[in-house]
């Protein structure tokens, strides 16, 4: 990996004295970059990306908070198992961070799969959460299964697919099937990376050239295709598992893009708890760190303070 995209580099080049580092917490090496001070506000990502998608908040979020941008079981400078990618494990994984840290309660936010891990951390530990933010996704619940296997007529126009009224979930279904995608992706990871990033951004140039590279390199290896798909095919495991969870008693606040999944989760959320704010983010699609970082950064202030 070239020196200026390591970890290590990244952290230090982010305002508020961050630094790159590891913890063994629950059989795992979880990669995680620290900084800023105050109540400790967890940051978890999602795919195909690293814990660098915050990166246009955290040095804001430092000012307030201290920040703890964690890369996944199975992502960027994490290890990569060949198991316990169902998102009770990997919340596991995040509430044995927490107590490594020294804290004993945390606030957190999760963008993509990262709000389904903080969704089951707030539902089997509850004891560690003050309060979550759900960016764009929640938990897989049984409405995953109504997802249709081919896109309808606004979103498919002369071979191509468009964002219509909601975005066609190509991947959910390639990332389902078991090892072939790693041997089709291996060295050609920036082409799925621009793909899906063209689609789901609302403005394309928000996720730059070197951010694209960046996330990549971090895919840039069989091992690490596995696991990312990994968290997908856990889903029907996920979903029976959140058929238990019953209500959360944690404040939850969901941001969803108007381009997005803010309808979706407007429909569904409510009724998993019973504190819950949906909240529009408006010019946005899928990755609001990154298309509308100001609004995240206020909306996450006002919500934590």
């Amino acid at each position: 990996m070239l020196e200026h995209l390591s970890d290590a580099a990244l952290a230090a080049s982010l305002e508020g004295d961050f630094s790159s580092r590891y913890a063994e917490v629950n059989g795992v090496r979880l990669h995680h970059v620290v900084g800023g001070h105050g109540a400790t506000l967890v940051l978890l990502g999602g795919w195909p990306q690293t814990w660098w998608q915050f990166h246009k908040i955290m040095p804001e979020l430092a000012r307030h908070y201290r920040v703890v941008a964690v890369d996944l079981r199975g992502m960027g400078g994490s290890a990569k198992p060949e198991t316990g990618y169902d998102k009770k494990t990997m919340a596991r994984d995040i509430r044995e961070l927490v107590r490594h840290l020294g804290d004993e309660k945390v606030y957190v936010a999760g963008h993509d799969i990262g709000a389904m891990v903080a969704q089951s951390l707030a539902a089997n530990h509850p004891d560690v959460v003050e309060k979550i933010a759900l960016l764009d996704v929640h938990h897989p619940d049984e409405t995953l299964y109504g997802l249709t296997l081919l896109p309808q007529s606004d979103q498919h126009v002369d071979g191509d697919f468009l964002a219509g009224s909601r975005a066609y979930l190509w991947w959910f279904a390639v990332n389902q099937v078991r090892g072939l995608p790693e041997k089709l992706l291996a060295g050609r990871e920036r082409e799925l990376i621009d793909t899906l990033f063209d689609y789901l951004l609302l403005d394309a140039a928000s996720i730059g050239e070197r951010d694209r590279e960046i996330y990549a390199r971090a895919y840039s290896s069989q091992d690490a295709i596995r696991a990312g798909n990994a968290w997908y095919q856990a889903f029907m495991r996920d979903i029976e598992d959140e058929k238990g969870y019953g209500p959360l008693t944690v404040p939850i606040l969901a941001l969803g893009g108007d381009h997005s999944n803010h309808p979706y989760l407007a429909s569904v959320l409510p009724g998993k708890g019973t504190d819950v704010q949906v909240v529009e983010v408006k010019d946005s699609g899928h990755y609001l760190p990154e298309e509308q970082p100001e609004t995240v950064i206020r909306l996450l202030t006002e919500f934590f303070a």
